[in-house]
Parts: C-alpha cells; sequence; structure tokens
C-alpha cells in the first residue's frame, strides 16, 4: 500500500497527519504555518517525499447542513491548485466536526500549543478516510 498523508487545511496553520504503510493508524505529526500557495505547497510536497506518501487527503469544511461554505471554496481552491503541484493524486474529503473531537481529545495544556489542534484534527480526518476505505474494501 503505502502512506497517506492528511491536511487540515485553516487560514493560519495546515494540520498534517500521516498513516502507517498499511494505512490503519493516522497520526498527528505538526502544522505548516500558512505562507503563501507556492511556500504551502512546496511544504507540503517535501512532507510527500519524506514520509514516501502515495496520497494526500485534505479535509473538506462543508457546514453541518451539509452545504458549502466559504472555507470550503477556499478549502477546494487550495486542493486544486496542490493537486497541480504534486505527483500524487489528492483527494477531498469531509471533515465535519474534526476540530470539535480534536478539542475534545485535546488536554488544556495541548489546546494551548500552536498547531497541535490543527495536526489533531488532520489525525481525525484521516482516520475517518482510513477506517471508511478498510470498510469500504471488505464490503465487496
Amino acid at each position: 500500500m503505502g502512506r497517506v498523508v492528511a491536511l487540515d487545511v485553516g487560514t493560519k496553520r495546515i494540520g498534517v497527519a500521516v498513516s502507517d504503510e498499511l494505512r490503519i493508524l493516522a497520526t498527528p505529526t505538526g502544522a505548516i504555518r500558512r505562507h503563501s500557495y507556492n511556500k504551502d505547497a512546496a511544504a507540503i510536497a517535501q512532507i510527500v517525499r519524506e514520509t514516501q506518501a502515495e496520497r494526500i487527503v485534505v479535509g473538506l469544511p462543508i457546514g453541518l447542513s451539509g452545504g458549502l461554505t466559504e472555507q470550503t471554496r477556499k478549502t477546494q481552491r487550495f486542493a486544486e491548485m496542490l493537486a497541480s503541484r504534486v505527483l500524487v493524486p489528492v483527494e477531498l474529503w469531509d471533515e465535519r466536526l474534526t476540530t470539535w473531537s480534536a478539542l475534545k481529545t485535546l488536554s488544556l495544556e495541548d489546546r494551548g500549543r500552536p498547531g497541535r489542534r490543527d495536526a489533531v484534527a488532520a489525525a481525525f480526518i484521516l482516520q475517518g478516510y482510513l477506517d471508511h476505505r478498510r470498510a469500504s474494501s471488505r464490503s465487496q
């Protein structure tokens, strides 16, 4: 198989998580401070190279009612830009409630650390993606 990188794209930071090679477990690995599309894409491409990832999953912030928001559109544009700059497939994945779940999981101390919440949210996105893919492959 191969590793998958997940991104929780925010306005200030991009949370990053990486799967194991068997695509069973997601691990939060850090956050990238946002600069520009080009610098952000270069940083992500470096992570993909270092981890030998075969896919990128970008969390798509769909509104709780299922509608598109301004952040949804910004994230879609970011994913399109990223797909044109990396050599692996980029896939969007519904991220509803991942930041909330991340906050519930983190200790008060961790909540105050810049980027920690973003990385944990990326891990929730990735774990949901991995679990869904595994369940889908079993049902076929």
